[in-house]
């Protein structure tokens, strides 16, 4: 039986493995050190929790789609590529739920340890790889929160609530207000408002007075 040939360099594949432990971590032995090997790798991945800003973010679990090449260079891994997300959040106007899907590109040179780049680096002026291993959440991560509005509308041009009653103003007509008394003549109002009470309970009390009807001329 002939021996399986192997791939050449720069063949697209998806045999790069996975970490039992974590998915988002990736097993490059597969793909070796000799620079210009390349695979192609498209998988379909739980997000972690923690992927957002205050009002909107990615669900814990929700499928974020990576169709990316991993590229052997001299330094390291060069990962490029698309990655799907889902996001879910609120609208920052009228609190309504808000729902979208980003499509990113990402591009990221993960360095070897002991390489120039890694030796003449910050912590964190560039991703690193452990071992054999390249882990993927943190440049997924960053994407994603780089991208994410801070303030999130349902619509461009949502109206937001009524700041008065609390109401979604696009749920309601066109002429909605609400009457608006200067609190300075608050306590005015509301003794008026009792005076004309008083009175018209004392009226209805007291009924018509003698000699205040008038006198019909046929009847003289």
């Amino acid at each position: 039986m002939p021996a399986a040939s192997s791939p050449r360099p720069g063949a697209a594949s998806t045999d790069v493995r996975r970490s039992a432990a974590d998915p988002w971590k990736l097993d490059l032995r597969e793909l070796g050190r000799r620079a210009g090997s390349m695979r192609e790798w498209n998988a379909t991945l739980p997000a972690p929790a923690g992927w957002g800003v205050e009002m909107i973010g990615v669900p814990e679990g929700a499928p974020v789609q990576l169709h990316l090449r991993l590229e052997s260079v001299m330094e390291g891994v060069l990962v490029s590529g698309q990655v799907d997300v889902p996001v879910a959040g609120q609208c920052a106007r009228c609190l309504e739920p808000v729902t979208d899907s980003l499509e990113l590109d990402v591009q990221e040179l993960y360095a070897y340890a002991g390489s120039t780049t890694e030796a003449t680096s910050e912590e964190d002026e560039v991703r690193r790889i452990d071992g054999e291993h390249l882990d993927l959440a943190p440049l997924v991560r960053d994407a994603v929160v780089l991208t994410l509005p801070l303030s999130p509308t349902c619509t461009p041009d949502c109206a937001g609530l009524c700041v008065d009653c609390g109401e979604r103003l696009d749920d309601l007509p066109a002429d909605h207000s609400h009457e608006v008394l200067d609190p300075r003549w608050a306590g005015l109002a509301a003794r008026l408002a009792g005076e004309t009470d008083s009175a018209e309970k004392t009226d209805s009390a007291e009924g018509p007075q003698p000699g205040s009807a008038r006198t019909n001329p046929e009847e003289i």
